[in-house]
């Protein structure tokens, strides 16, 4: 089940349509360890945070395998980080029987290093001729919760 704050009940539909495709596939005990950490997360979780949570159940291969896999079902989202990490974060509100974009920024602490969604979606105003088809920004900063602990 979703713990996230900003979860819903057609996120649960669409995360159960998700796992259904993955029945298609194969589900595997990696995939369901691997979607179950990214569910229980309030923030994106990195290959490397993944791979610590999973206790070396999981080989690094397969972790980034599920994670592609993932990405190309609209199950997830990738988030390049300034810090040369990707980051994974679970898809909320997506429609999956398209093409889905996330025209939102992240927010990457600078001192927890927590990667999050901002859920404010923005349209870049891009010079005549250009047409936008997604775009990936980041922030980095100080989070909430590390600015009213100073």
């Amino acid at each position: 089940m979703i713990t996230k704050a900003c979860g819903s009940i057609i996120n649960v539909v669409l995360l159960q349509q998700s796992r259904n495709n993955m029945k298609k596939r194969r589900n595997t005990s990696s995939q369901t360890a691997i979607l179950e950490l990214l569910e229980q997360s309030k923030t994106a979780l990195s290959h490397e945070q993944l791979q610590e949570q999973l206790a070396q159940k999981v080989d690094r291969a397969t972790i980034y395998r599920v994670l592609n896999r993932f990405c190309t079902d609209g199950l997830v989202h990738k988030i390049q980080g300034d810090d040369g990490k990707q980051y994974f974060a679970l898809c909320e509100g997506c429609q999956h029987d398209i093409k889905h974009q996330h025209n939102h920024f992240h927010f990457r602490c600078l001192d927890c290093g927590t990667v999050e969604c901002l859920q404010n979606e923005v349209q870049p105003i891009l010079p005549k001729g250009y047409i936008s088809q997604s775009f990936n920004g980041l922030i980095s900063g100080h989070c909430q919760s590390c600015t009213t602990t100073v």
